[in-house]
């Protein structure tokens, strides 16, 4: 995998341009003065040369920064590619299963045209779940993948996705005050106790809500830049959320894929 290319002026905007463009200002000023006060040509001509040089150096810059955007947004499908087939297909499919409205299953998004899924994603701003023990279920399925959340959350802030980034801190927090809770009442329900408390049931229901609308979207985006690959992963989730699986088992894949995944790309930045 590609390494960061660093820009010709600074990877960093903000003091990004002054070391390099206020001494061609400088420079330019100067040389415009001596033109004016000996009425050189030669001087003259010279003038435009600091220009150019801040010019050109931005423009490249521009250049290496939007084919380094391109090659993150690469990565970044990649990413979702990987960890939306292996590491959170339970949590997906979970989350699905225990929706109420609006009912939407792993078959209907597989077999619905571009127009319905975004009809789908249209209802989904608003959802309903069927029990207390099904947004439990779910919410399982957020602690058990809290390893991959961390990861990406890594990932986002090496390769400055503050959007990305704010959502996944969003996200472990959240999960992290699950785990305490269920430490200290292993024999209630964290739903059941979201519910007597409005705040915190509005912070549940945005981290389950989220996950539903992250998928349809991101269903969407395979179905208009690679059918196939929309195909292929609807196919496996609608086989997948059929069969009977054990917690041995998930566990089991689920902490041999994901560090491994990230681990090669935190090397590679």
């Amino acid at each position: 995998m590609a390494s960061r290319l660093p820009s010709p002026i600074s990877s960093s905007p903000g003091r990004s341009r002054l070391w390099f463009v206020v001494p061609l200002l400088v420079i330019f000023v100067f040389l415009l003065y001596l033109a004016e006060i000996t009425h050189s040509e030669l001087l003259s001509n010279l003038t435009t040369l600091p220009v150019e040089m801040i010019v050109g150096a931005i423009l490249v810059e521009e250049y290496i920064a939007r084919n380094e955007q391109q090659r993150r947004i690469r990565q970044l499908m990649f990413i979702k590619s990987f960890i939306f087939r292996t590491d959170l297909r339970d949590l997906y499919i979970a989350n699905f299963a225990a929706l109420e409205e609006p009912a939407i299953t792993m078959s209907m998004i597989r077999r619905a045209d571009l127009q319905r899924l975004r009809q789908m994603r249209k209802s989904a701003e608003t959802i309903r779940y069927q029990s207390p023990e099904a947004i439990e279920g779910v919410i399982l399925e957020y602690i058990h993948a809290y390893s991959v959340f961390y990861g990406f959350m890594e990932w986002a802030m090496a390769n400055d996705f503050d959007r990305i980034f704010d959502e996944m801190i969003f996200v472990l927090h959240f999960i992290q005050d699950i785990k305490l809770f269920k430490e200290r009442n292993p024999d209630q329900l964290f739903a059941q106790h979201a519910q007597a408390d409005p705040q915190l049931m509005e912070k549940l229901m945005r981290l389950l809500g989220t996950g539903v609308e992250k998928f349809l979207d991101y269903a969407i985006e395979l179905k208009i830049k690679q059918p196939t690959t929309f195909d292929d992963l609807l196919a496996d989730y609608e086989a997948y959320a059929k069969e009977e699986r054990s917690t041995e088992r998930r566990d089991k894949v689920f902490f041999r894929s994901n560090r491994s995944l990230f681990g090669a790309l935190m090397r590679d930045n």
